[in-house]
């Protein structure tokens, strides 16, 4: 685990950040009780996940690399 970047790269930042925009405002029209505003709100949530991951297919994202595979030893 700590070899790995935890997802620091812009692909992820970008779409927490827009994620985290629209939670805030979903939060905010949810307190004013205006549902159109919430589920304004709920849509950034979606369109932050969304630029993520073509964030990532544009290659912002962090490298695969192979999987080791552990075996159990009994």
């Amino acid at each position: 685990m700590a070899g790995s970047s935890h997802g620091h790269t812009p692909a992820a930042w970008t779409g927490v950040i827009i994620a985290f925009i629209g939670f805030c405002v979903a939060g905010a029209f949810m307190v004013m009780a205006n549902v159109p505003g919430f589920w304004a709100g709920m849509a950034l949530v979606v369109v932050g996940g969304l630029v993520g991951l073509v964030m990532r297919a544009m290659g912002l994202g962090a490298e695969k690399r192979p999987q080791r595979e552990i075996r159990a030893e009994s």
